[in-house]
């Protein structure tokens, strides 16, 4: 993971938190300048933030805000202190409200992000400076160190070209947290395509299959905020298993770029899961990115251990077929 250390002082009021990575340091000074791709790792994951505005200039404003799955908005804004160009920048940091101003209550906080070349690539280090050790208390005891170190570790992705980062890795698993797994795939054709294979049923028909010998027998979707969906699948004849189903509830969508759904095994008493699912397109392929939040540890490894990846990279290939002549 790119992040190698957070510290907090209660002494100095301060929380340093740094990161190494692979890449120039001009490509990692290009990654927190640019707000499109400052949306794809400011925030936890679950928690992707948009910036509505980005005035990169001493006395300039940023004004950002992270959703939740469950559609919670969080807002907050950086007011633009000091810039070197490609060694650093300093913001004041603050929880902001619905009109962009200081949210009444919520510390604010002096930030010091510093860029450095070394002899692997750049390191990146912030450092935030709060007035008193209430506000110091106050962020970390809202997963400040958590929250951070979950959001940097996912620069490195940002940092690649996206066909170099995917290339020849097909399917990939990451457990984040004891709740938490990250899934990505690499899909050649554009997220329009890809978007509509997720919320189509005639085209998720002809991929969401699994392991071939499989049938998918239902596929009932309404992708609106509220909606229900229901996925159905059954062995072919000669091949082992047992039919078996998933229903649930879109709780958020972003048109082509975004869907939370709750996942249940149809016909059992096991707990739902939250899929929090996101397109980002580049150079014409679509990393799909599926976040999932278990109820607990133990349901993590026990779906993990169904060969859960091997059966999405199969239907992931498929999908590729099948949107090839679309494309």
């Amino acid at each position: 993971m790119p992040v190698t250390a957070v510290t907090t002082d209660a002494d100095a009021l301060t929380m340093t938190l740094v990161g190494e990575f692979p890449s120039p340091v001009e490509r990692l000074w290009r990654a927190f300048t640019d707000p499109r791709q400052l949306e794809r790792f400011w925030g936890p994951p679950g928690y992707p933030s948009t910036f509505e505005r980005f005035d990169f200039e001493p006395g300039g404003f940023a004004h950002y805000a992270m959703t939740s799955p469950q559609g919670e908005t969080f807002r907050g804004r950086w007011e633009f202190v000091a810039i070197h160009p490609e060694t650093g920048f300093e913001v004041l940091d603050a929880f902001a409200d619905e009109s962009w101003q200081p949210a009444e209550g919520m510390p604010v906080s002096r930030m010091r992000f510093e860029f450095e070349a070394t002899a692997s690539g750049s390191r990146f280090t912030s450092t935030t400076h709060f007035s008193s050790l209430e506000g110091l208390q106050q962020t970390l005891a809202m997963g400040a160190v958590e929250g951070s170190t979950l959001a940097l570790n996912q620069l490195d992705i940002v940092l690649q070209d996206l066909r170099a980062y995917a290339e020849g890795k097909g399917t990939r698993t990451e457990i984040l947290t004891d709740q938490h797994v990250r899934i990505t795939r690499l899909i050649n054709g554009p997220r329009e395509l890809v978007w509509r294979a997720y919320t189509e049923p005639e085209l998720m028909k002809q991929w969401l299959l699994g392991p071939d010998g499989w049938r998918m027998t239902v596929c009932e979707i309404d992708p609106t905020v509220g909606g229900r969906y229901r996925y159905a699948w059954a062995p072919e004849e000669g091949t082992e298993g047992e039919p078996f189903g998933f229903d649930g509830e879109t709780l958020l969508v972003e048109p082509a770029r975004r869907t939370v759904t709750t996942e249940h095994m149809t016909g059992t008493d096991f707990a739902s899961t939250t899929n929090d699912l996101t397109l980002y397109e580049e150079d014409g392929a679509t990393l799909v990115t599926t976040l999932i939040e278990y109820p607990d540890k133990e349901v993590r490894d026990m779906v993990l251990a169904t060969g859960m990846t091997d059966g999405m990279e199969t239907s992931y290939a498929r999908l590729e077929r099948v949107l090839a002549p679309l494309v």
